[in-house]
């Protein structure tokens, strides 16, 4: 069985930091690809941030510079620390990987941010 369990969300103002972690059980971690997601308010859920096996990573557009993501193989747990936040970044938070064609996710992090 796959689990996937976030944490570290929370209520921020802007231009505060959070750093959200995302521990796995049930998938050989280091070999798949992860990813961080982000479902605002009435809007699908959309990758925030992307890292591969091999420690590349991709990030959208409107993140780049401020989020960072990373990956701890040892513990099976993928982190990201969110810098410079904006009011726009209010959303759950999703980590999620694809095992056997099948996506999974966790149950997600709130995260708000205040102006």
């Amino acid at each position: 069985q796959v689990y996937l369990v976030e944490s570290g969300g929370g209520s921020v103002q802007a231009g505060g930091s959070l750093r959200l972690a995302c521990r796995t059980s049930g998938i050989n971690f280091k070999i798949h690809r992860m990813g961080w997601y982000r479902q605002a308010p009435g809007k699908q859920r959309d990758l925030v941030a992307a890292i591969s096996a091999d420690g590349s990573t991709n990030y959208t557009e409107s993140v780049k510079g401020r989020f960072t993501i990373s990956r701890d193989n040892a513990r099976s747990t993928v982190f990201l620390q969110m810098n410079s936040l904006k009011p726009e970044d209010t959303g759950d938070y999703y980590c999620g990987v694809t095992w056997k064609s099948r996506d999974y996710w966790g149950r997600g992090t709130q995260v708000t941010v205040s102006s």
